[in-house]
């Protein structure tokens, strides 16, 4: 029970600092802008999709990319120029019309998440500053696995992963420090 009570507590600490880094401080939106002529490029790509999906612009099929000589081309017709890495949504998007199930959804993560910490950080005889220190380490490791891989690979903007470095390690750092003090609790 307290190790539930104690991804209760983290994963609140953990949503309401996302809330705050996406709304009242910069961090949660580094590395965003907002284009200009929005519907023009919207439905410029419409035609070239094929649903809803990731897309990156320009790119080669698996197959094509398995082909040497494709692959040598592609590349070499491609430097220079633009790219572009695209999630497209032909349905639109429901966070523009109704943000709570996003944030219920967000809650629900940031909950799931906190009980992995929780159960980490009960393993141990660990004192606050260590459990403090392991769910930071987890937040870092987080960020790791998913962010720099993004901006190794697909090219994200590195204003943007470091704020997807600072939204995970702060949040993590805070959110076990009151995960630490409640499981440190006699």
């Amino acid at each position: 029970m307290k190790v539930f009570v104690t991804g209760l507590i983290g994963g609140f600490v953990f949503f309401v600092w996302g809330m705050l880094a996406h709304t009242v401080l910069p961090i949660g939106n580094m590395g965003m802008k907002t284009p200009t002529d929005q519907q023009a490029v919207l439905d410029a790509i419409a035609p070239t999709t094929q649903g809803e999906g990731v897309y990156m612009y320009p790119s080669l099929s698996m197959e094509q990319y398995q082909d040497e000589a494709a692959a040598k081309a592609f590349a070499e017709s491609s430097k220079g120029k633009a790219y572009a890495f695209v999630i497209y949504q032909p349905g639109g998007n429901p966070v523009n019309v109704d943000m709570v199930p996003n944030l219920l959804k967000q809650l629900g993560s940031d909950l799931l998440s906190a009980w992995i910490v929780a159960f980490v950080l009960a393993l141990g005889a660990f004192g606050f500053s260590k459990r403090v220190f392991i769910a930071t380490a987890l937040g870092l490791f987080s960020w790791l696995t998913v962010s720099v891989p993004w901006w190794n690979w697909y090219l994200f903007p590195l204003d943007f992963t470091v704020g997807s470095l600072l939204e995970q390690v702060i949040g993590w750092a805070v959110a076990g420090a009151a995960m630490a003090w409640w499981l440190g609790r006699k």
